[in-house]
């Protein structure tokens, strides 16, 4: 049997290893993972109790249309229920974007490197890949993604903050990208990590889809909300776009539980504060490491950091904090070849990375 030929050429996602994969692999008997940028402080704790409650109603259907949480999300998020599309994990609803408008005859710009799931996904749909290298500050280069517009785009994706720099695009440069692109083109702007953000210029792209009805954003209760294990996230958009791409969602594509631990942690948003608040300051003792010891880092409003060792590859960084019961994510998968990408974790979580790979330069230094 012949698959379609641009299937051939896919790999599959690779995660981050599995604490107990690397705990019985290296004879650890702890181990921390900082590889996948989930939420170190867990969820809400009444997040726990509705979905141990709802657990007692496995064997029936969710609801289709996510009812209960699409009133309540878009209440908190001020726009219409029609304008939320629902997916397991905002991945699926880049999925559905892209089987709606991507086609051999098309094309989609994407920055690289970014989040690999816009390629992945226009690449299973034939669509012609328009990659635009980042800048030196690893930020979209919004210029040259404008250039690379033409009469057959479809969809230009924006991540913000992108992964893996956690470099974000400001609200004055969204603003005069959007003015200059095409009506008829798709901004997609995923915003996965959006609640860690505390920079004073980050675009509200929700207000700005009342001027640009183009405009798309994803977001997830994935990262801040710390429901990664049950996969539920969303994209907002104009209602006839929304109309459009809904037929496409599989049916009851989020679980009960999944949509009752979200209706959940929406009324528990001191959770995200604290997390916020936290983060950043774990983030600080990231980059009080880094000027420290002289290594580069992109500035990141996300909960992760991408740490350039220079002269290391990020394979042997990876290797060796992993021996000492760090998993974190290698840079030669991200397109960064000597540097590891970190998931702030807890302030102990953090102490313990950085004094172990204190110990490692200081060695290496001497040595």
């Amino acid at each position: 049997m012949k698959a379609k030929e641009q299937i051939l050429s896919l790999k599959a996602y690779q995660p981050g290893k599995p604490i107990e994969e690397v705990k019985r692999e290296l004879g650890l008997t702890s181990v921390t993972k900082l590889a996948s940028n989930e939420n170190p402080f867990g969820c809400a704790s009444a997040v726990k109790d509705a979905v141990m409650d709802e657990l007692n109603s496995v064997s029936i259907y969710p609801d289709g249309y996510a009812s209960e949480i699409r009133s309540k999300l878009a209440d908190y998020l001020n726009v219409q229920p029609q304008q939320i599309l629902f997916g397991n994990g905002s991945d699926e609803v880049v999925e559905m974007f892209c089987r709606t408008y991507l086609s051999p005859e098309s094309n989609t710009v994407m920055a690289a490197p970014t989040f690999p799931q816009y390629k992945h996904n226009s690449v299973i749909e034939g669509a012609e890949i328009i990659e635009v290298p980042l800048t030196e500050e690893g930020k979209h280069d919004l210029d040259k993604m404008y250039e690379a517009i033409d009469r057959n785009t479809k969809i230009v994706w924006i991540c913000s903050p992108n992964n893996p720099t956690g470099t974000i695009v400001r609200e004055r440069e969204l603003v005069s990208f959007l003015e200059k692109v095409p009506s008829d083109v798709i901004v997609a702007c995923d915003e996965a990590y959006k609640e860690y953000v505390v920079a004073d210029d980050y675009p509200d792209t929700l207000a700005l889809q009342r001027e640009f009805p183009n405009l798309i954003v994803f977001r997830t209760f994935s990262k801040a909300f710390g429901l990664a294990s049950l996969r539920i996230g969303y994209g907002v958009a104009h209602e006839d776009l929304i109309k459009i791409v809904d037929p496409v969602r599989e049916p009851f594509n989020t679980s009960r539980v999944a949509q009752r631990a979200a209706i959940t942690a929406l009324d528990h948003l001191g959770f995200i504060e604290m997390c916020r608040e936290r983060n950043r300051e774990g983030m600080e003792q990231y980059e009080a490491f880094c000027q420290n010891y002289d290594l580069s880092f992109y500035p990141s409003q996300g909960n992760f950091i991408l740490i350039d060792f220079k002269k290391k590859q990020g394979d042997e960084v990876f290797n060796y904090l992993l021996k000492n019961g760090y998993i974190v994510r290698s840079g030669n998968a991200l397109g960064f070849p000597t540097s590891v990408r970190i998931t702030v974790g807890s302030k102990e979580q953090n102490e313990g990375i950085i004094q172990c790979l204190s110990h490692w330069l200081d060695k290496e230094t001497v040595s």
